[in-house]
């Protein structure tokens, strides 16, 4: 699933990175497959490896653009659109133990999503500091452009902002 050049972890129990070492951490399309209590213990974590004016950059959905089509779509399937479009919804379900395992291991579905407003809120809450909106190629650390993929930005919330 990864490139061969990627290591991962779990952000949420930790990863084995000493506090304070990191001069930037990025995450993209990750966040919103967490519960809100992963979610605020993923960005505690992320917040103690990364030293003092390390940054943080993440791409996820933006709720506010998905709910603004949504409004907009006077169609007569515009919420079986943004159901599907948004990953909230769900067609069918698998059955059996089969089944049971791959929803299990997939971790496919949106469990939380934002918009800036409360993502902004969260990450300040978590203690960063200049939280800004962001956009494809914008990062003030340059070694970002290395890892981001412009496809993933698109219709996208982008943001970035500092440790203290």
């Amino acid at each position: 699933r990864f490139p061969q050049n990627v290591e991962y972890g779990d952000i949420i129990k930790g990863l084995p990175i000493p506090d304070n070492s990191c001069k930037g951490v990025y995450c993209s399309h990750i966040l919103e497959h967490l519960t809100l209590d992963d979610f605020r213990q993923a960005i505690t974590n992320t917040h103690k490896i990364l030293q003092s004016g390390g940054y943080f950059r993440l791409v996820l959905p933006d709720l506010g653009y998905s709910i603004k089509k949504y409004i907009n779509d006077s169609s007569d399937d515009a919420a079986f659109v943004f159901l599907k479009e948004t990953s909230l919804g769900r067609e069918k379900r698998n059955r059996g133990l089969i089944g049971f395992v791959q929803e299990w291991l997939g971790n496919s579905q949106h469990l939380w999503m934002w918009d800036y407003k409360s993502i902004a809120q969260e990450l300040e809450d978590a203690g960063f500091m200049d939280i800004r909106k962001a956009e494809y190629g914008d990062a003030t650390d340059p070694s970002f452009t290395k890892v981001e993929d412009k496809g993933r930005w698109k219709n996208c919330l982008g943001v970035e902002c500092i440790k203290a």
